[in-house]
């Protein structure tokens, strides 16, 4: 993988070998593991240094975002399926499986984001907080906006299918240039 940083820590590796891509620019330190077909786009960093990440199948990591940790308290989890805006930042918390994360959106330490639940673009959701399953919330600090419609939660699982389609083609572009 030209252009990517994997680096150990502390006689901990990254677990990569699934992954469905990573593109170039990418840094992945530590102890970090990607579930199959996850995507981890352009200048991404997942540093696992102090504790794990982990990130789930199908999740898309979007360009520039950062994913950390918090010493002794808190890991961070990424379920399966989660769509993860660019330029947001990911730190000591879980996102559970199908949630979304919007552009430029901070998760801070010991939050929850719950399955098919959003924090929108640009939102802060400050340490401790969770966001229940089907709601939507938005702002700085953030708060509770409204539930998410079904036509919502359908477009957001048609936007995995299409990161999951989309890094198959990027994957394939750097291979042959």
């Amino acid at each position: 993988m030209e252009g990517v940083t994997i680096l150990p820590f502390e006689g901990a590796a990254p677990d990569v070998a699934r992954a469905g891509f990573i593109a170039p620019g990418a840094r992945i330190i530590g102890s970090v593991s990607l579930g199959e077909g996850a995507s981890i786009w352009y200048n991404c960093v997942l540093r696992g240094d102090v504790a794990p990440i982990a990130v789930g199948a199908r999740t898309n990591i979007q360009d520039g975002t950062i994913v950390h940790v918090t010493t002794k308290l808190h890991d961070t989890v990424i379920g399966a399926d989660c769509l993860i805006g660019h330029t947001a930042i990911i730190h000591g918390c879980r996102l559970h499986d199908r949630a979304f994360v919007g552009l430029g959106a901070i998760v801070m330490d010991g939050c929850e984001i719950e399955s098919d639940a959003m924090l929108a673009a640009g939102a802060m959701l400050t340490p401790g907080k969770r966001i229940p399953s089907g709601q939507m919330w938005a702002g700085r600090p953030a708060k509770y906006v409204r539930d998410l419609t079904p036509d919502e939660l359908a477009a957001h699982q048609k936007g995995v299918a299409g990161y999951v389609a989309l890094a198959r083609r990027h994957a394939a572009a750097i291979a042959t240039a």
